[in-house]
């Protein structure tokens, strides 16, 4: 997919490794996958074998939720360091995830639910406070069918993810297990976004329009599922904004800062945002479901020294899981500004 510049989202169709495919098709892959992530750090998936009724299942469930009453989904508003449950419009920034400030805290206007993996789904694992609050239990709002098919969803955006990280391993030219030994017991979250404001609203935005203000993601790597709607944007290396549109059936696929970390920055985390089109006072509705496949909260993550250059120094100190996650939401989700996002908010401020 291209924008009209040199900007290009490649597509890449991971089909040998879902379907074990021949030795010779999954090395094409996986230097098809290298060089998406050392250009760009975004891609489109096809070939990922999400059943069409998953999909439509997920769609649905988000249409039904979202569609309630502000008052009910109030009611589904769960404490900020658990990162489950209801997010109200304008009580997230992700700006301050990278240490940058936006014209107006909490000003972006989408409004989402997540759900994850929790404690209960590890037995084997005993956690200590307060690593165990990245693995809190969900929340199911009593809407007919939820549960049920974003539990589907998150099966199959969880298998995706561990295939891409199959795929990572072999682009890397590092052991298969490299990922599965950060992951044994990974934060997974899936967090779906409705990007609207009720009629008459639009206006009365503080500062420049933001649906989602620009960000990285946090962990290893992100699989979304989106609307074919305008508004997602993609920082290119060029220092300019570029929006991406998804291509009909395709996965969006965009990389972390765990792997950014991991890789010496050889593969950097996608910085992005979305602004979605303000027409005639209005805004277009855009969905999306971001699955985040982040990792043991207790790993530790650094440049992996394999791949490493000669004479090249690490561009990252040792940090745990639960450390690098803990800075990241305590500024999208309770307004503190990431001072450790040195690099990522470097680029930001830098864009045109």
């Amino acid at each position: 997919m291209q924008d009209g510049t040199d900007f290009e989202v490649p597509t890449i169709d991971i089909g040998p490794y879902v379907r074990s495919g021949s030795a010779a098709d999954r090395a094409a892959v996986a230097a098809a996958m290298d060089d998406a992530c050392r250009r760009v750090g975004f891609m489109q998936i096809q070939g990922h074998g999400v059943p069409d009724d998953v999909v439509a299942g997920l769609a649905a469930a988000i249409d039904a939720f979202f569609g309630l009453d502000a008052e009910e989904k109030r009611r589904w508003v769960r404490p900020p360091g658990e990162n489950r449950g209801y997010t109200p419009p304008r009580s997230e920034s992700l700006s301050l995830s990278l240490g940058v400030e936006q014209a107006s805290r909490m000003n972006d206007f989408f409004e989402a639910y997540n759900v994850g993996r929790s404690l209960s789904d590890y037995p084997w694992i005993d956690l200590p406070e307060p690593l165990a609050e990245h693995y809190a239990e969900n929340t199911w709002p009593a809407v007919p069918g939820f549960e049920q098919h974003v539990s589907a969803w998150f099966a199959e955006a969880e298998r995706v993810a561990e295939t891409l990280t199959r795929i990572f391993a072999d682009a890397l030219g590092l052991p298969a297990d490299l990922f599965d030994d950060l992951t044994g017991h990974g934060i997974k979250v899936l967090r779906m976004n409705n990007y609207a404001l009720p009629e008459g609203t639009a206006v009365e935005v503080d500062g420049d329009l933001v649906g989602m203000g620009e960000h990285t993601d946090y962990g290893i790597v992100t699989v979304l599922w989106a609307d074919r709607e305008p508004g997602l944007q993609v920082l290119g290396r060029d220092g300019a904004w570029h929006d991406v549109l998804p291509e009909p059936g395709a996965l969006l696929v965009n990389l972390g800062d765990l792997t950014a970390r991991l890789t010496n920055e050889r593969w950097m985390s996608t910085l992005h945002r979305v602004k979605p089109p303000l027409v005639g006072g209005t805004i277009r509705r855009r969905r999306s479901a971001a699955f985040f496949h982040d990792g043991d909260a207790d790993a530790v993550v650094a440049p992996l020294a394999g791949l490493l250059e000669p004479h090249e120094s690490p561009l990252y100190d040792p940090v745990t899981i639960d450390q690098h996650m803990r800075a990241k939401l305590a500024g999208s989700r309770a307004g503190v500004r990431n001072a450790d996002a040195v690099r990522e908010s470097a680029r930001v401020l830098g864009a045109v």
